[in-house]
């Protein structure tokens, strides 16, 4: 019997999904930030204001992510936390190497709560 080769194929937007999740799962992380974009792009790509870009050359795969962090964040730790979770939490869902994630931090969340005191 002969053997049936598969191939497995995931969305570029299913793996942004993912790497948004595994971003919010970090400790001081408040959730994702627009990232700045110039306005052609915001023309040419139904992405352009998304917090997460995914690219993927030959099975490879780059993340870029743009979060927003608590105020009391040690920004440093939490963006090495959300590269390290982003990464392994893409490769083992997609089987596919994630050869870099870059973070930017966009954006200090400040509680409405605790600037009202």
């Amino acid at each position: 019997m002969a053997k049936i080769k598969t191939e497995l194929s995931v969305n570029a937007e299913v793996i942004e999904k993912m790497a948004e999740i595994a971003a919010n799962e970090v400790e001081g992380v408040k959730g994702l930030a627009k990232k700045s974009i110039d306005l052609k792009g915001a023309f040419k790509n139904k992405n352009a204001f998304k917090g997460v870009k995914v690219e993927t050359v030959n099975g490879a795969v780059k993340i870029g992510v743009y979060i927003c962090v608590d105020k009391n964040a040690k920004v440093k730790e939490v963006a090495e936390k959300v590269q390290q979770n982003i990464k392994e939490k893409v490769q083992t869902m997609t089987g596919s190497a994630v050869t870099k994630v870059d973070v930017t931090v966009s954006d200090i969340n400040f509680d409405s709560e605790e600037a009202a005191e």
